[in-house]
């Protein structure tokens, strides 16, 4: 298959991966095979390693496969150099995960609006989309606190908006629920289908949480490695 032929998103093809701890060969993957296409909110569960992580990691280009295929819009990720990696990274995957990940000397506004700048959007257009953005997971007002003067759950709503600030193909969420409370986590959910229905964001998650899983419309286990079961519903 050429990179030209594949309509979905995120396509893996007999995907293995293997790390090596001392003298021993741990296969985190196992011949994953799994297409993700546009408008989803999928979420990969299973046991601690399982390989969920793992995939995510793959797709998010921030790590090889041992063998096999990993494709995002069609494209070989294997066939990229870094530069051209690094662009596809800030350009076309937003990446949601459980620490936050916010730089703590920037404010709300200035961490959410962090890939526009890089892509040298102007101030105005800038300003336009975040302060959007920030009023659509419900923090107005509050985009010159820093993370410190901020919420666990109001730093994952910075995540997110920053995530999707710069309309990517696909959002990445490795266990974006994890620190925190219940009612924080269904409203972060909450927010996230929201911007799936309404904004046609792409949502993929790794998770153990069944908050999540039980919000997720397409849900794929692993098991080893491998895909146990695919299901979708509405």
């Amino acid at each position: 298959m050429s990179d030209s032929d594949s309509n979905s998103i995120v396509e893996l093809v007999d995907v293995t991966k293997k790390y090596r701890q001392g003298a021993v060969d741990v296969h985190a993957l196992r011949g994953l095979s799994l297409e993700v296409g546009e408008g989803e909110f999928t979420a990969i569960c299973g046991p601690s390693g399982s390989g969920k992580t793992t995939a995510l990691n793959l797709i998010g280009a921030l790590d090889e496969p041992t063998s096999g295929s990993v494709r995002l819009e069609g494209r070989e990720l294997s066939r990229l150099n870094r530069r051209e990696l690094a662009r596809l990274r800030r350009d076309r995957i937003g990446f949601v995960f459980q620490a936050y990940n916010l730089m703590p000397v920037l404010t709300a506004y200035e961490n959410a609006e962090t890939v526009l700048a890089l892509q040298g959007a102007d101030p105005a257009t800038r300003r336009r989309q975040v302060m959007e953005l920030l009023a659509a997971v419900g923090l107005e007002g509050m985009e010159d606190r820093r993370p410190d003067q901020l919420s666990g759950g109001q730093q994952q709503r910075v995540a997110i908006a920053r995530a999707i600030a710069a309309n990517p193909a696909v959002v990445l969420a490795d266990e974006p629920t994890a620190n925190v409370d219940s009612e924080t986590a269904e409203m972060l959910l909450g927010i996230m289908e929201r911007l799936n229905r309404e904004r046609g964001v792409t949502f993929l998650f790794s998770t153990h949480d069944p908050r999540v899983m039980e919000h997720a419309r397409r849900l794929v286990r692993l098991v080893d490695g491998k895909v146990e079961s695919d299901e979708r519903r509405e």
